[in-house]
């Protein structure tokens, strides 16, 4: 019998390749619901395949004959180096993939040596986090309708001395991801297939639900109601505070109120990055959510080169949205872009195994940077640049 060729879809993580396999590890070692959440985009997931796409079109030329001993990817972000140009981006509902996992991620992140971004809607507090994990912090913070909410997260991640304030400007009105919301018959209430399917998973109900259930949204905690504030309840409240009127003016008052770091997340247009420059933003980080928000938007890798001529040396320029290869992280690299946030390829490591899947998930793209470097013919980060690529039609 001949043998096909197969992503290995077992359940020990380490036996995973590439981020596609831990894809794969993660979607059986937890219920489909939990995975949904992680891996659709909005609507007919037009932008979650276009920024897939949006790689594939860019192809490399390398350099020949040049000694790459001594290869380093070191890289300098926010003006601390960093062992990799990469960051874990701010994700929600991490303690639903494994227990305490926004400090697993957190605790990966330092392990290799890079910054972790902790979302506001995490399932532990930002406090906890300071104390409990050394390592480079950076705060996410959503404008929401309570500014309440805002000026508490700020001050109390100034107290707890994040490295910096990265605010998602592209949420203002929540995306439908219509695949996520399949898996339920009512706000916060799974179908009778997902809850058949969850009892299907007995290892996941020890790690996540046994015995406190569903985690908390912990950093808005205090300002939900009572019946809102499980991870299980709160994904149907916490769109209603999401706010459609944020301006520029929030942005002022926010490099104001902040006295570090300060980015600005969501960014697509070389205009807003360029104001958000004007206005003080240390950093812009291109992104489209991952393709959860808008459906059928660009991707951010294509809007980069724009961007980058927009801002110019005035501020550092981070890209997020379907990075699944360390040759798509280099690519966006010699574009231009400072630094790589990660969502999707560590939360799937973390599904997979935890505090060190998310470590395997980051020493596959490290690895992935490492070897397509030194087939470019290059010895560090700096060297890259748009001469190793051309524009192709997708194969």
């Amino acid at each position: 019998m001949a043998l096909k060729r197969k992503l290995y879809s077992g359940q020990d993580f380490r036996r995973a390749l590439s981020i596609a396999e831990l894809r794969e590890v993660a979607r059986r070692r937890e219920p489909h619901f939990a995975f949904e959440y992680v891996d659709s985009g909005a609507e007919d997931e037009v932008t979650l395949r276009r920024n897939r796409a949006a790689f594939e079109a860019l192809a490399f030329v390398p350099g020949l004959l040049v000694d790459t001993t001594g290869r380093n990817q070191r890289r300098m972000m926010l003006g601390q180096e960093a062992a990799a140009p990469l960051v874990i981006a701010p994700t929600a509902l991490n303690g639903v993939h494994c227990r305490d996992g926004d400090l697993a991620l957190a605790r990966a992140a330092a392990a290799a040596g890079i910054p972790f971004c902790l979302s506001t809607f995490a399932n532990v507090r930002l406090e906890r986090l300071a104390r409990e994990v050394a390592g480079r912090h950076w705060m996410q913070l959503y404008l929401l309708t309570d500014r309440a909410i805002a000026r508490d997260i700020v001050a109390r991640a100034d107290a707890a001395g994040f490295e910096a304030l990265v605010v998602t400007a592209d949420a203002n009105v929540f995306g439908q991801r219509e695949w996520d919301k399949r898996n339920y018959r009512g706000p916060g209430r799974l179908t009778l297939r997902n809850m058949l399917d969850v009892m299907r998973h007995p290892r996941w109900l020890v790690d996540v639900m046994w015995p406190q259930g569903f985690p908390r949204f912990a950093n808005v905690y205090d300002f939900l109601p009572p019946e809102a504030r499980s991870a299980r309840a709160g994904v149907a409240y916490l769109p209603r505070l999401l706010q459609p009127d944020i301006s520029w003016a929030d942005l002022e008052w926010l490099r104001k109120a902040w006295p570090r770091k300060l980015l600005l997340k969501g960014v697509l247009s070389p205009a807003d990055a360029e104001r958000a420059a004007e206005l003080g933003c240390d950093a812009v980080v291109l992104s489209n959510h991952g393709g959860r928000q808008l459906d059928g938007c660009v991707s951010p890798l294509e809007m980069l080169p724009e961007a980058r001529a927009a801002v110019g040396d005035t501020c550092e320029l981070y890209i997020d949205s379907g990075f699944r290869r360390g040759t798509d992280v280099l690519k966006a690299l010699a574009l231009g872009a400072q630094g790589v946030l990660i969502g999707a390829a560590t939360l799937y490591g973390l599904a997979a195994g935890g505090e060190a899947g998310a470590r395997h998930a980051l020493d596959i793209l490290s690895g992935e940077i490492d070897r397509a470097l030194g087939q470019l013919g290059c010895r560090e980060l700096g060297e890259l640049g748009p001469q190793v690529l051309r524009r192709c039609p997708a194969p």
